[in-house]
């Protein structure tokens, strides 16, 4: 969004969804249990983070750089960078240092474009505009290459980008490329499959209007060629944050919110308190409400962001952190009590052998919070709080007692929670089915090997060739239809290498990012969700010029 042109529309649009705070009385509220239920997995997460745009603001510094990506002490703990297409690819360099940085440092890089080239754009006239612009109907062909022009740009300069996005908000184009729901279905339909090396981002609707998206979900064709649904929710309400529709046809997609400012872009609003507080309820209901998998701010450093003009952490951005900083990349949202009391809001996430419960008080008086740990437990829980007169300020241990603990929600604050799982719960969905590499499955330019320790079964596949070894488990049996979790064990030295992914012989996942476990006998996990039918299924993971990871087994579970 540029601001300069669109700040009073969207402090109106953001207005509609601000909800006055209900006062709680002047003692300590008794709350209903927030119940935890570690078996009950949600969306997977992919990250939080925000857009760094040179062209219009100027680039993060180094030091910056580091606060925005790093997560130690006074760091965000973003893992997510959005970056901006120019029109011009002479342009294309500012992207680079931020990037390369950020991914450096774990990130992952989607790219948005506003504009195309100038040559491929024509005016018309639309809602009393004589001057609108649209991409000509005989260049779109032309536009995807320039697409894949600036994804091998980047690769080529070390940044391989996660994903690239087919237009910036072209339902809300004042000042760039307007496109209707049919000329994006068009798109996606003829030539968005064309774009290579990474995944495919549509439509970034400015304020998640389903009239954007719909075709695109409703057509086979154009669905195969999306890989990720991404949307904006300026003004968007919280009741308009589901998408049923996603939920039936969107197995194995991801649901992104890639762009938001809330719950205004006033000058120097950034430490505002309690108005700051509201960052970290719109979070929650991006993950609780609307089931999205990331969350990615506007401009990272502003005077209304995470992120102050001086590059000091704002109080908006200690909000952001609340859930950057300990929900990381892998991990899952799992089932608990949303609303315990009146202004209470609790999001619970588990990874990583922990689970991590984001608690959020919007009262003026301080609550008494009992939390149940379900199917799993855990010994003692760290605590941190934000709130007037504090930032992510570190608590007294808490112990737990009988899967249960108590904790007080300070007036006006957000405390995250994180303990070690025992039990059941655990790091991954389910219990599920394990798969070996090596048994049962079809190896084309691959290899078993007992090189390195550690590997379960009888040892692990190693591929051979750059571009086009693969693995195919042939034998994946599902009860029932719908979305898997697969989960990865593997092992990388260093880098990153990609895989394309299929299930019954269908690209669902192109250039899936497997990050380095730190050697070859380290192994980690990586989990993604696929669609599957009921029945005998078909995973193949195949290499796309970068190798690939030794890969150990895979474990398929159903996503609740």
């Amino acid at each position: 969004m540029k601001v300069k042109l669109t700040k009073s529309f969207h402090i109106l649009l953001a207005l509609l969804t601000i909800l006055p705070l209900v006062l709680t009385p002047t003692n300590v509220s008794a709350a209903s249990d927030a119940n935890i239920n570690l078996s009950s997995e949600k969306q997977l997460i992919k990250g939080f983070g925000g857009i760094n745009h040179p062209a219009w603001i100027g680039d993060l510094t180094p030091a910056q750089r580091e606060t925005a990506f790093g997560n130690g002490p006074n760091q965000l703990g973003f893992s997510i960078l959005r970056i901006y297409v120019d029109e011009d690819r002479n342009n294309w360099y500012r992207e680079v240092p931020t990037a390369k940085r950020a991914i450096e440092q774990g990130a992952l890089v989607f790219a948005s474009p506003w504009n195309p080239p100038s040559d491929m754009v024509e005016t018309f006239t639309h809602n009393g505009d004589p001057n609108a612009k649209r991409l000509k109907y005989d260049k779109y062909a032309a536009y995807a290459q320039h697409l894949n022009d600036f994804v091998n740009y980047m690769k080529n300069n070390g940044v391989d980008l996660y994903a690239i996005s087919v237009q910036n908000e072209p339902d809300y184009a004042h000042d760039w490329t307007w496109w209707t729901p049919q000329e994006m279905l068009r798109f996606m339909k003829e030539n968005a499959g064309s774009i290579q090396n990474t995944k495919v981002m549509a439509p970034e609707s400015f304020q998640y209007l389903k009239n954007m998206s719909d075709p695109i979900l409703n057509d086979p064709q154009a669905l195969a060629n999306m890989d990720i649904l991404g949307a904006h929710t300026y003004g968007t309400q919280f009741k308009d944050f589901a998408y049923p529709l996603f939920k039936q046809k969107g197995a194995g997609k991801e649901l992104w919110m890639t762009e938001v400012y809330y719950p205004n872009s006033d000058n120097n609003s950034s430490d505002r308190w309690p108005e700051a507080l509201d960052v970290s309820y719109h979070m929650h209901n991006a993950m609780v409400e609307g089931d999205f998998q990331a969350y990615v701010w506007w401009y990272i450093r502003r005077q209304y962001g995470p992120m102050n003009e001086d590059g000091s952490i704002s109080k908006r951005g200690y909000n952001m952190a609340h859930f950057s900083k300990f929900v990381r990349p892998g991990y899952y949202r799992v089932d608990a009590t949303k609303n315990p009391d009146t202004n209470t809001f609790v999001s619970a996430y588990k990874g990583d052998n922990k689970v991590v419960i984001v608690a959020i008080n919007r009262g003026t008086s301080a609550a008494s919070q009992r939390f149940v740990l379900q199917n799993g437990n855990a010994s003692t829980v760290s605590s941190w709080v934000t709130d007037s007169s504090r930032n992510l300020a570190s608590g007294t241990p808490i112990t737990v007692s009988g899967g249960a603990f108590t904790a007080q929600l300070p007036a006006q604050s957000v405390t995250t929670f994180v303990a070690s799982i025992s039990g059941s719960g655990g790091n991954n969905p389910g219990s599920g089915t394990t798969y070996e590499a090596e048994t049962s499955t079809t190896l084309t330019d691959a290899v078993i090997e007992t090189l390195y320790p550690g590997y379960t079964g009888a040892g692990y596949v190693n591929f051979s060739t750059l571009t086009n070894s693969a693995i195919q488990w042939n034998a994946i049996n599902n009860t029932i239809t719908g979305t898997k979790n697969v989960k990865f064990r593997y092992a990388l030295e260093s880098g990153t290498r990609n895989l394309d992914i299929f299930v019954n012989g269908t690209k669902v996942i192109s250039n899936e990012p497997f990050p380095a476990t730190g050697s070859w006998s380290t192994w980690s996990e990586k989990n993604i969700q696929v669609p599957m039918n009921a029945g005998t299924n078909s995973i193949k993971v195949v290499t796309t010029g970068s190798e690939g990871p030794n890969v150990d087994n895979i474990t398929v579970t159903a996503v609740q």
